[in-house]
């Protein structure tokens, strides 16, 4: 009798599954695999995959239902399956990966001790390996945020980070960029900042970060105009020829380890000083940056609440910038409120693309705002004399040149071709009494947006009607909620009704703005 072949027992066959595990590995085995039985694999242990002298390392999840993996497949999800890089069917092998040994580190931290160099090192290079979960990340970022790292270690965890992924060099002697910590929502300044500087003809390669705990990042509002999604060489060819782009940092392998604590510091809502230092300059000297504008939004409600946390936050920027050979200048702006008028991508995306058309409907606050950081960058040109670049990013943006640069960013990124639409669920929130407006609580305001579906519904957020100072009369609209989907748009609902973000009081009640400018 001629007998059924069968698999090599150390053998599986591989299996792509359609499962989004946004950067993290995760492979599926059945549970009447042979392999699972006799190595005694268990649910969320690391486990190793080989073959043909490639590796990868992932979390094992066990399947029990014969259409998702067979006991003689492995599957994988899209994220490990890319990263393995073999077709489907190909035989692999699965054994139990070794503990990452840098976990001792972390213990260590979590007691409190300070951390080494090298221990930064290895903890970034494990993580950059995929050899911590999602759980063990979160231990590093809590240890690492909860026990304050001091100004050296900042320093550590930057250079592990640098050194983690590739780095561009782009042998120019300036090299500009501009950044914003954030907790200020609508802030979208970069979308203006980069093509008024690149008309200027200065370098300024802009790779940002999705949203963390905000309803829009730069990338993510971006997004509703163009791909954001470049890899190192289209990144490079594009501004190599434009001499600038906004692009998303994560694809392209710059700084790979920020990206992989970002996926897990969002939903935690994490986002301490020394991981913010770390995030923006490890980013920032890996896109080639040699000139940096950092701007720290102060204000009740926003990130950085006082002006003694701002100066201290200011001068850990300018150590780790200084151990690193970067020119720095970070500037204190007002964070009281949200900046421009709409808080999502799409909302966002409309007042900046306001601001370069000039238009009378444009929000002021964005368009000085842009003007004065897009004017600061300028100045590290040395033909532009200090307290003339205002004046120069007036000019190019005025002259619309501006405008032309940021659509040739777009059509060389290449144009987005799905056209976002704003949520088709709406609700205007009115005032309660006659008053003026003294309070906008940036926090509130950004809760209620991502309530609503941003940035993942890039047509959900807020539209403000009314800004600080502005007189209201009782039921006159504060704003507008948009949602596409009916359950975010009752969360929404029901957490502006808790608390709308918004006060009505005196002029005099209006708190004190602090501002460099």
């Amino acid at each position: 009798m001629a007998k059924t072949s069968k698999l090599k027992k150390e053998t599986l066959q591989l299996r792509r599954l359609g499962i989004d595990t946004y950067h993290e590995n995760v492979a599926y085995l059945h549970r009447d695999c042979e392999l699972y039985r006799a190595e005694g694999f268990q649910a969320l242990s690391k486990v190793e995959i080989r073959s043909d002298g490639r590796r990868i390392l992932a979390v094992l999840n066990v399947v029990d239902d014969d259409s998702i993996v067979t006991p003689t497949v492995l599957g994988l999800s899209e994220e490990a399956f890319d990263k393995l890089g073999l077709s489907e069917g190909h035989l692999v092998s699965i054994e139990h990966a070794e503990p990452p040994a840098s976990m001792n580190a972390v213990r260590r931290k979590i007691a409190g001790e300070r951390l080494s160099q090298e221990d930064f090192c290895r903890i970034i290079n494990d993580i950059t390996d995929k050899r911590y979960s999602k759980t063990e990340i979160s231990a590093f970022l809590v240890a690492s945020g909860q026990t304050d790292m001091d100004r050296d270690e900042v320093f550590f965890l930057t250079r592990a980070m640098l050194e983690s992924g590739e780095r561009l060099d782009w042998k120019e002697s300036l090299v500009a960029d501009k950044h914003c910590i954030g907790g200020v929502p609508g802030n979208r300044t970069s979308m203006l900042v980069v093509p008024i500087v690149a008309a200027h003809g200065m370098l300024i390669p802009k790779t940002s970060s999705r949203a963390i705990t905000s309803p829009a990042g730069t990338a993510d509002t971006m997004e509703v105009l163009a791909n954001v999604e470049l890899n190192i060489k289209g990144l490079h060819d594009i501004v190599r020829k434009h001499r600038a782009c906004l692009a998303w940092g994560g694809t392209a392998e710059l700084s790979p380890a920020d990206d992989i604590l970002i996926a897990v510091e969002r939903p935690l809502g994490i986002d301490s000083l020394g991981q913010m230092v770390a995030s923006i300059l490890s980013k920032k000297l890996a896109a080639g940056s040699t000139h940096l504008l950092v701007d720290i939004p102060v204000g009740p409600t926003a990130k950085v609440r006082h002006m003694r946390q701002a100066q201290r936050l200011r001068k850990l920027f300018e150590f780790v910038g200084d151990q690193l050979d970067i020119q720095l200048e970070v500037i204190i702006t007002d964070g009281r409120q949200p900046v421009g008028s709409g808080i999502g991508p799409v909302l966002e995306c409309r007042d900046v693309m306001q601001v370069l058309q000039n238009s009378p409907d444009a929000p002021d606050d964005l368009r000085q705002k842009a003007l004065h950081l897009a004017g600061r960058v300028l100045e590290f040109d040395p033909d532009v004399r200090g307290g003339k670049g205002y004046s120069i990013a007036r000019d190019i943006l005025d002259s619309g040149r501006a405008l032309d640069m940021m659509n040739t960013i777009i059509n060389a990124q290449g144009v987005q071709a799905k056209k976002f639409e704003l949520g088709q669920l709406t609700h205007e929130v009115l005032a309660p009494v006659d008053g003026v407006v003294v309070n906008i609580d940036n926090l509130q305001m950004a809760h209620i947006a991502r309530f609503a579906g941003a940035p993942i519904d890039k047509g959900a957020g807020v539209d403000l009607f009314k800004k600080l100072g502005d007189k209201v009369n009782k039921g006159e609209p504060l704003y507008r909620i948009y949602a596409e989907f009916p359950s975010d748009f009752n969360f929404a609902l029901t957490l502006c009704e808790r608390d709308s973000g918004y006060q009505i009081g005196k002029e005099t009640d209006i708190p004190k703005a602090f501002v460099e400018f």
